[in-house]
Order: structure tokens, then sequence, then C-alpha cells
């Protein structure tokens, strides 16, 4: 694993993060808006795992890619 970057929920994503995987993070961020949470202090983490990007929230939010689909895996 690779460590990427970290970015604050509401920023811009690093330009390596693919544009199929900015939209899933746009609705992630839109949903926490809807849902009232307090995300002042949350960021994002990018990661490579075995070459791809993986981004995940400091609440456990993962989103990856797995061939052209997007997954989001929420925390529970």
């Amino acid at each position: 694993m690779d460590i990427g970057t970290r970015w604050s929920v509401g920023g811009e994503p690093p330009r390596s993060v693919p544009l199929a995987m900015r939209a899933a993070i746009d609705d992630e961020e839109r949903t926490l808006v809807e849902l009232g949470a307090d995300t002042s202090t949350w960021r994002w983490t990018l990661t490579w795992l075995e070459g791809r990007p993986v981004v995940e929230l400091d609440d456990g939010t993962t989103i990856r890619l797995d061939g052209d689909d997007v997954l989001v895996t929420r925390a529970d």
C-alpha cells in the first residue's frame, strides 16, 4: 500500500482521484450535510492498494474502484 494524501471534507480531491470516485465523494459529502453531521475536522485519505486508489473518510466510509465500478462501503 502506498500512502497518497489527505484533504478536508469539502475540499478539492487530488488530481489523481478518478472522476468516478470524485462523484462518489461528492455524493457522500452531500449526504453528510443533509444529515447535519459536523465534519469540520473530518478528512479524506487517499491510498493506493495494488495500484488502485482507495479513499477513506475519518468515519470509516471507504470508496474504491472495482474495474469501472465505484464501491462505497459506509461505516455502521
